[in-house]
């Protein structure tokens, strides 16, 4: 069933006091991979975009382009004691986008098709 595809207030706050996310693929044999990766908020569009240096050589590039689902968490500890995580966990889909200008990089957009979190209550 999927869940919101919005972010709330509380999850816009937090994903733009970070940098960076991990990003789970499938590569074409079917095996999940997980890697980090710079991105940034996009409130025009409410989307989450990913960059990093060299992204059309990494995996995660390439597996996107044979299959654009994915999921991708932010996260952090707030503190160890005591124990308090922080998350927001996105699941969607990512479109790749080449620039017209060769000198820069291309990067992907990944809209939610599910957004949760947790820990973000607390300050």
């Amino acid at each position: 069933m999927p869940g919101r595809t919005t972010f709330t207030p509380a999850e816009i706050s937090y994903l733009r006091s970070q940098r960076l996310g991990r990003i789970a693929t499938v590569d074409p044999r079917g095996r999940p991979r997980v890697v980090p990766t710079g991105f940034r908020y996009n409130a025009e569009t409410g989307t989450i975009d990913l960059s990093g240096a060299n992204l059309a050589s990494t995996r995660r590039y390439q597996d996107v382009q044979q299959n654009p689902h994915v999921a991708f968490v932010v996260d952090d500890l707030v503190s160890t004691d005591p124990w308090r995580p922080r998350a927001v966990h996105i699941r969607g889909t990512v479109t790749i986008h080449e620039p017209d200008d060769p000198s820069e990089e291309p990067w992907m957009r990944l809209t939610p098709t599910s957004v949760s979190s947790f820990g973000l209550d607390h300050s």
